[in-house]
């Protein structure tokens, strides 16, 4: 593992974080930067958040995310099986559109409620 600089998305203050090659975070303000920059460097994940297709006569796409972080290697697996969605109305906040996306256990939600 080498060492990295980051800096902490966790609080307004945007620490300036270093990771060495032991996991050791200097830099950091408060603690969460500590476990941020671990998870950062050892096994990033992300929110992915899109649109899917659906049949609305308001609307074109609806808005989806996945429901947790995914590990970042898989973000364009996701998207690959998010853009073969095509919703039909009607869709709640909360629906699940894909369950398991990818192997992962977690589902890509809708973010939007389209009745119509």
């Amino acid at each position: 593992m080498t060492e990295r600089d980051l800096i902490c998305i966790m609080c307004p203050n945007g620490c300036h974080l270093h990771v060495d090659k032991g996991l050791n975070v200097t830099g950091n303000k408060c603690p969460r930067g500590v476990a941020y920059a671990k998870a950062e460097v050892t096994h990033p994940t992300r929110v992915v958040t899109s649109t899917v297709r659906i049949n609305s006569k308001e609307l074109r796409v609806c808005p989806v995310k996945t429901k947790d972080p995914i590990p970042k290697e898989k973000i364009f697996d996701i998207m690959a099986a998010i853009d073969q969605v095509h919703l039909k109305t009607p869709v709640h906040i909360g629906d699940v559109i894909i369950h398991d996306v990818c192997g992962t256990g977690i589902d890509v939600v809708a973010t939007r409620e389209i009745l119509s």
